[in-house]
């Protein structure tokens, strides 16, 4: 053991944490891009499907409170039981709550909720209720422990099945195939069911797809259904259909359906008994006689249901959208006002909540109500996104008391707006997130706030709200989405925060081989102010009035985002001032962007286009699509790489940050260099590979001092493991790193040194995980306990958190590490700490792992009482020297944030 490593002291370091407690802090996550994704349950909680799970959010609160694992393929559609249309009447017991949910690989999940514990569970799973994708569920309940579904799926099938759910919380649950309807080649892709008034069994079923029509089924609770007629409903498919059934009170018992399609239209189908139809009961099996009149045909084909007997007709045709309505709901009994529907007295109805909310793709939601009069039916509201980046809405539910709609757009966003006074209704807060693969995160150069980059084309800025400021706000601290400083042409596939002085900047990469600089401009400076409490001052080595660049404006083809300068150094654009005067501000125009300091978190129409940053420079150089990258701590050297085939393309470049000119290639790889990390001090930079190589680069000195002309000269090149290696990371000391790969084997490093001779040895290799490991990060140092911090995120989208400590050992100890200058030896012991739970955890591969340094800004833990003296700042306190915050990012399109409490 001639080489040696400097120990900070020569006690050992202590037996390691015995306590560990983690929670999550914040979860951000799209929705996705798929109709009926979102339902709105009757107990004020939204699901909706986030990749392979099923994302609970709480809207008074703007945050995602738990994501739930179990699906293998993406969600499809969820529905809570019973709907909020149906309304929560007690029929179901209150002590669970049950949620019902659709996967792309056919499977159906019944999940189970108890709102007192606060306790999620996975109540049943039918994982090949159909052959391909689920498309539509639709319920309704039969008993307090019983209720009937229908599923919709893309293999042409139509399945009815019998639920039932337990009467104790967490008791045992089933669901069982009742009927299977045979539909040919016609697939359906919508669905609805309701019991028809005045009947003791009686049941209806309404199919919609691809043949443009409207099928109906008449059925029992046992199953039994056929159908009984279908009718021309549209000209194109048809894309989503609710029933409603009136309240009591009508001379007439009746039922209504809303279809919505991609022909733009709505329309509004009354099905009501006919009374005047006689029976012919003396001889058995007889037929139904009806009065085939010509009126009948006018009116719509008739059926007939146990004794009674149905006529479909038209009731109504909604014009308005502009583009495929893909949604439609009607409003929930027991809210809104009441009216009459229909001209004539028979006909006529008192009800509330008869309106009928549609979602388009034309970027709007409209509002529809009967007019009490005339029985016309008339948009009443329209709200929409007005962003040239909006693709429009994939579907709009009710709250349920009838008083909140919630849309969920084409770019995984969610929009919620609240009815505060009779038609008028103001946005609100909404948690957002990627709708594609996050493929890289990082916090800022003064740990303020979290920076990530998807394969949706888009950066975001995820930061610590301070809220106690806003009026009628009950949560005092929270996390937003404060700004998306890029929207792409191309995939985003790594990025690099600028450490050292000035600006707040990053580098992006993307599959366009050219690497991007962004400066923060001035209206986000003066918002992270409003955010964190942190002031923008000369110790980062710039003041704010030194940035003229107030924020940026996105080119017509999506690939540049130009400056926009304030006037006199105040926070007023010209594009602001101007907007009106150019005509800019309709919906079909490209609108300049209007950046301005937020004193709120901000919503989805603001941040997709007026918190973009500019863009300073270019990095041309690569040949391919650039795919890792890393800038040193001192923020003067940037280390990128691409994707590459061979070792021509498999050099690392090294820029000189501010110049961004290119200094040398570092040769050393075969394939695609996956990561890249400096050492805390610059003296190395580590890379791993897909070519099963680690690579260990060293500084070059020239006559003793750095040289610049080729900073790093090549010290190991080591075959280290047997499959790809996915991450590499150091410790807080740079003695270690690790480095983790696919054949689900992390490695210990050690770096040994005597006189000018470097030398890397595996003094350690941790227990295979259950799958390949994807992610690293050491944590930082922690002054109380002398123990040292390992997260590791595997590919099925699990983490864990391993701890180490030095202890003395022998010459002949196999597992010694190095030996210090008094020449004592010393070793490392690994022990697995803690194991994420699974609702914490990611539903897929973890591409990254970073932890957050104790941050110097006033941010709260906890939530103390407001102090009026303004000299006293005991609300405001630093993090605990106990308590760490852990980010990850993963391929399920989410963002993580954990609270790591040491004990």
């Amino acid at each position: 053991m001639g080489f040696s490593a400097n120990v900070e002291d020569d006690e050992e370091w202590g037996g390691g944490l015995h306590l560990v407690n983690v929670e999550s802090a914040f979860i951000g996550v799209g929705c996705n891009r798929v109709v009926g994704a979102v339902d709105w349950g009757p107990f004020n909680l939204v699901a909706f499907g986030a990749h392979n799970s099923v994302a609970i959010f709480c809207p008074q609160r703007a945050k995602i409170l738990v994501t739930l694992p179990g699906h293998k393929d993406y969600v499809n559609c969820v529905l809570w039981l019973p709907t909020s249309s149906q309304g929560n009447t007690g029929s179901l017991s209150c002590k669970e709550q049950f949620l019902l949910s659709g996967s792309a690989d056919g499977t159906v999940i019944l999940w189970g909720y108890t709102p007192l514990d606060n306790k999620w569970r996975k109540a049943l799973e039918v994982p090949k209720a159909h052959d391909k994708a689920v498309t539509c569920i639709a319920t309704v309940i039969l008993s307090s422990s019983a209720a009937m579904m229908s599923t919709t799926s893309s293999d042409t099938s139509v399945h009815l099945w019998s639920v039932s759910l337990c009467s104790q919380a967490g008791g045992e649950c089933q669901i069982s195939l009742v009927q299977s309807i045979p539909i040919g080649s016609r697939t359906m892709v919508a669905t609805s069911l309701t019991a028809l008034p005045d009947s003791q069994d009686g049941y209806l079923l309404a199919l919609g797809g691809l043949d443009n029509q409207v099928h109906f089924y008449a059925g029992s609770s046992k199953g039994q259904f056929v159908m009984v007629c279908k009718v021309k409903a549209h000209f194109d498919w048809v894309r989503s259909l609710d029933f409603k059934v009136p309240a009591s009170g009508s001379t007439k018992a009746m039922v209504y359906l809303a279809s919505g399609s991609q022909d733009k239209t709505i329309k509004v189908w009354k099905i009501a008994r006919r009374e005047s139809d006689i029976v012919n009961q003396d001889t058995a099996g007889s037929s139904l006689k009806l009065d085939l009149s010509l009126k009948t045909f006018i009116d719509g084909p008739v059926f007939k249901v146990g004794d009674s007997v149905w006529q479909v007709s038209l009731d109504s045709l909604l014009l308005g959208h502009e583009d495929w309505v893909y949604s439609v709901r009607w409003q929930p009994s027991g809210s809104g006002i009441s009216f009459e529907l229909g001209g004539s007295s028979d006909d006529g109805l008192q009800d509330e909540g008869m309106c009928v909310l549609s979602a388009s793709m034309d970027r709007t939601m409209m509002i529809w109500k009967p007019s009490t009069e005339s029985g016309i039916w008339m948009n009443e509201v329209t709200v929409g996104e007005l962003g040239h980046t909006a693709l429009g809405f994939y579907g709009g539910v009710w709250g349920p008391q009838g008083d909140a709609i919630l849309a969920h757009g084409y770019g995984g966003s969610l929009h919620l707006w609240r009815e505060v006074e009779s038609n008028e209704w103001e946005p609100q807060l909404t948690p957002s997130g990627h709708f594609a693969p996050v493929m890289d995160v990082a916090w800022s150069k003064t740990n303020q706030f979290l920076l990530s980059v998807s394969n949706d084309q888009t950066a975001r800025v995820f930061a610590c709200w301070d809220r106690e400021k806003e009026e009628n706000s009950k949560v005092d601290l929270s996390w937003h989405e404060i700004g998306r400083p890029q929207v792409h042409g191309h995939d985003l596939n790594c990025l690099a925060v600028v450490s050292g002085t000035g600006n707040h900047r990053y580098v992006s990469g993307a599959d366009e081989k050219v690497a991007r600089v962004f400066e923060a401009p001035g209206a986000f400076l003066d918002t992270l102010v409003l955010t964190v409490g942190g002031k923008v001052t000369e110790e980062n080595g710039f003041v704010r009035e030194d940035v003229k660049v107030l924020g940026a404006n996105m080119s017509a083809l999506g690939l540049s985002q130009k400056p926009i300068y304030s006037q006199g150094g105040g926070n007023e654009s010209t594009a602001s001032r101007n907007l009106d005067d150019a005509g800019l501000n309709t919906m079909d125009s490209l609108p300049d962007a209007v950046p301005s300091v937020l004193t709120k978190p901000p919503f989805e129409e603001h941040l997709c286009q007026n918190t973009l940053w500019p863009e300073t420079h270019k990095l041309y150089g690569h040949g391919h699509e650039l795919y890792a990258m890393c800038c040193d701590h001192s923020g003067k050297l940037l280390a990128t790489a691409c994707k590459a085939q061979s070792a021509n393309f498999a050099q690392i470049w090294l820029w000189e940050v501010n110049s961004w000119r290119p200094l040398v290639q570092l040769k050393s790889h075969a394939l695609t260099v996956t990561q890249m990390e400096f050492s805390h001090k610059d003296e190395y930079l580590l890379s791993v590979s897909r070519d099963r190589h680690l690579t260990l680069f060293g500084r070059a000195l020239k006559d003793d001092k750095p040289d610049t002309s080729s900073p790093y000269r090549l010290i190991a090149r080591i075959d280290a493991h047997k499959r790809i290696i996915w991450a590499c990371s150091w410790s807080h000391c740079d003695r270690f790193f690790a480095t983790g790969s696919r054949d689900k084997f992390v490695k210990i490093w050690a770096v040994l040194s005597a006189n000018s001779e470097v030398r890397v040895e595996n003094v350690l290799t941790l227990p295979p995980f259950r799958s390949g490991v994807t992610a690293l990060a050491w944590g930082p140092k922690l002054p109380r306990q002398k123990v040292y911090l390992l997260a590791v995120g595997l590919e099925d989208g699990s983490v864990e958190l391993w701890q180490g400590a030095l202890k003395r050992a022998s010459e002949n100890d196999h597992n010694v590490a190095f030996k210090n200058e008094n020449l004592s030896f010393w070793r490392l012991d690994m022990s697995v700490l803690c194991r994420f739970h699974q609702l914490l955890c990611h539903v897929a591969t973890v591409q990254r792992l970073t932890w957050r340094a104790h941050f110097t800004g006033h941010e709260r833990v906890s939530s103390p009482k407001l102090v009026t003296d303004v000299n006293q700042l005991s609300r405001f306190h630093q993090f605990s020297e106990d308590t760490l915050q852990l980010a990850s990012c993963g391929v399920d399109h989410s963002v993580r944030l954990y609270n790591v409490k040491l004990a």
